[in-house]
């Protein structure tokens, strides 16, 4: 390669890199795989050491990955917060296993599982979680304290007798939730998280902590940055650790041959599709701590430290049919089917494709051979197809709903195909399953295998049709008693007097969750008036924008919408706001929450707003009445004294609601 080549390519190569780290780091939402990633910067790494004379400090290679998101307080790292250099073969492993023996003699090793998540900091004073941060630059990373105190294997307290503990540790977003997610995702016509990291990542930098709590995500801690227990190993610091209330991973064994820390490796490897968690591959350590602190650190690595990165599974199968799935919202889901083959430790016969552009960009076709992985080592996913049959044609999407025969159209600036039709059979059971849940009708029994019941004995094909269930229809259901049926008749009945605003997100529409249903119920206070209300009218609601507006009026515009709720009333479904849930102590007042309450959840806050008379808005403007703020306020705090906007607690708020 001409040196002008290797200069031009180093530097395609930094600019390729730092477009990806940003994707990754900072707005979580890659673009690439893991494994591509690493490969790029493998290549920039060997070729800056066959040319010095193009290695300079803010290369990525010698600089850590992303940089604190402007949305959050930033904080300064008390000790640097530094990457992890990779290794990709049994060399890499033994070179560094023998660079550390040069520099320290008697070096014993443990080799622990990499956990793919996101790397935090958190810092005890006196015994209280005071601090958690993101990795940022290392030097500087994001003040997410509130969003980490809702992780329950977090301690909040430890000991008072430690009075200082910096510890750093991974949060990650365990399988089956991951799963959990995404499967709710795609029915209800969003864009799926890519993999468990990218899930846990967006999680933790959520601005409601309320959300943080309701992604279900772990942590686990890795080492003790500094602390005022001193430690002689690594060993022993985390069964200290584990002593004090911390999750660790248990580890106990002592490694100093080569040999056997790569037999430990693939051991961990082999074994990882067992986990709970996802981990991309294994960490090499230096037990000693003194050792650690002699052999030091380069600018972007421990020197004591490497992680071994196992490379991604790719199995090559044929395509033999693309099905489509109708999901809860009406989207229209294309799904590969596979001839079946073993993949990262089960055997793949399907493969979500989400829409037709990814069809298109792959240029998929039946019988097609295709090239299959596990994004995030859980969801199949094709990368590549070729070897098309010659007498193959590109798969077109349907234009009609397979299931109900309903035209699909394209909504504005949507990729996605969508069945428009609330009757449609396919979205029933989801909408069923959806109109009965916790917080909408909190219909108790009537789960996904009774709701299959009621749909394959043509008992029930809409939510309506629940309100018609008699005890002789229930009693005649496989395995399903008297006590059973008496039960769900009673919650049927319960679930009629449920305010307005559990009725408009029991319906399913398009955008509008719990707290826009009670905004919009708060408004109207009966649906004739939502059902009769103007796009204007829909739209001077504080927070509602044109595209709920535009759904709601979509939704209501339906004669099938319209049917529906008229069966509901007749079936003595409340349709009203209750006389006693709204008073007007707040009328005309318009909140806006910051930071983290003592008592009260934001949702619970916003509640007791609403129901006396008040709206609230997620950002402060002039029209702002109060702001009502909590722990670690932030910005909303500083843009209210500017504006002189009155500030109140939470003991504010009850005082003027008495």
């Amino acid at each position: 390669m001409e040196i002008d080549d290797v200069k031009k390519r180093i530097f395609e190569l930094r600019e390729l890199i730092e477009y990806h780290s940003k994707l990754y780091f900072e707005d979580d939402n890659p673009k690439i795989t893991d494994y591509e990633f690493d490969m790029m910067m493998q290549e920039l790494r060997e070729l800056e050491s066959r040319y010095p004379q193009f290695d300079t400090e803010d290369s990525p290679t010698n600089v850590i990955g992303g940089k604190a998101s402007e949305g959050f307080k930033k904080v300064l790292h008390k000790v640097k917060m530094e990457s992890l250099q990779n290794a990709f073969s049994f060399e890499d492993v033994e070179s560094f296993i023998n660079k550390v023996k040069d520099s320290v003699s008697d070096s014993k090793f443990v080799v622990e599982p990499k956990i793919d998540g996101l790397s935090v900091s958190l810092e005890y004073i006196d015994g209280e979680l005071t601090t958690g941060s993101t990795r940022g630059d290392g030097i500087e990373g994001e003040n997410i304290t509130q969003n980490l105190k809702t992780i329950k294997s977090i301690p909040k307290n430890i000991p008072e007798n430690i009075k200082v503990l910096e510890v750093r540790g991974e949060v990650y977003m365990p399988k089956e939730v991951f799963l959990r997610i995404i499967e709710k995702q795609d029915m209800d016509g969003e864009v799926p998280f890519k993999n468990p990291r990218n899930a846990a990542a967006g999680s933790l930098r959520q601005k409601n902590p309320d959300v943080t709590a309701s992604r279900e995500l772990e942590m686990f801690v890795f080492n003790v940055q500094r602390s005022s227990h001193e430690f002689s190993s690594h060993l022993e610091s985390l069964k200290w650790l584990e002593s004090v209330g911390f999750r660790v991973i248990n580890i106990d064994k002592l490694f100093s041959d080569a040999d056997e820390i790569f037999e430990e490796i693939v051991k961990i490897g082999d074994s990882r599709h067992d986990n709970a968690y996802e981990i991309d591959g294994a960490v090499v350590k230096l037990d000693s701590i003194y050792d650690r602190s002699i052999i030091g650190s380069t600018a972007k690595h421990p020197k004591w430290a490497i992680a071994y990165k196992y490379p991604p599974e790719v199995k090559t199968t044929t395509l033999l049919d693309i099905e489509i799935s109708v999901g809860r919202t009406g989207v229209l889901t294309p799904v590969a089917i596979l001839e079946p083959v073993l993949l990262s430790g089960s055997t793949v016969s399907r493969a979500s494709l989400h829409n037709e552009d990814i069809i298109s960009q792959l240029d998929l076709r039946i019988g097609s051979r295709v090239d299959v992985r596990k994004a995030g080592d859980i969801i199949p996913e094709i990368i590549k197809a070729y070897n098309h049959p010659v007498d193959s044609m590109p798969f077109k999407m349907p234009t009609i709903c397979p299931s109900c025969g309903n035209k699909a159209s394209k909504l504005y600036e949507e990729v996605a195909l969508r069945c428009t039709n609330p009757m449609c059979p396919a979205q029933n059971k989801m909408n069923i399953l959806h109109f009965a849940s916790r917080n909408a009708m909190n219909i108790e029994g009537l789960g996904i295998q009774t709701i299959d019941k009621l749909i394959d004995m043509d008992i029930v094909r809409s939510v309506a049709d629940i309100y018609d269930l008699t005890y002789e229809k229930l009693i005649k259901m496989d395995k399903f008693k008297e006590k059973s049926v008496n039960n769900l008749l009673k919650a049927i009945e319960e679930s009629k007097k449920r305010d307005l605003d559990k009725l408009i997100f029991a319906l399913g529409i398009r955008n509008v969750g719990q707290k826009t249903a009670l905004m919009i119920a708060e408004k109207f206070k009966d649906l004739d008036s939502i059902i009769k209300a103007d796009y204007g009218e829909i739209c001077e609601i504080e927070g509602i924008g044109e595209k709920i507006a535009f759904n709601l009026k979509n939704y209501f515009e339906n004669p099938g919408s319209i049917e529906l709720i008229e069966r509901l009333k007749n079936s003595g479904v409340n349709t009203k706001m209750s006389e006693n849930y709204v008073s007007s102590k707040l009328q005309g007042k318009l909140f806006v929450l910051s930071g983290s309450l003592e008592n009260l959840s934001r949702e619970e806050a916003t509640k007791i707003i609403l129901e006396n008379g008040g709206s609230t808005s997620s950002s402060v403007s002039k029209k702002t009445s109060f702001l009502l703020a909590g722990e670690n306020p932030g910005s909303k705090f500083i843009k209210a004294k500017e504006l002189s906007i009155p500030i109140i607690s939470e003991k504010d708020l009850f005082t003027m609601i008495e």
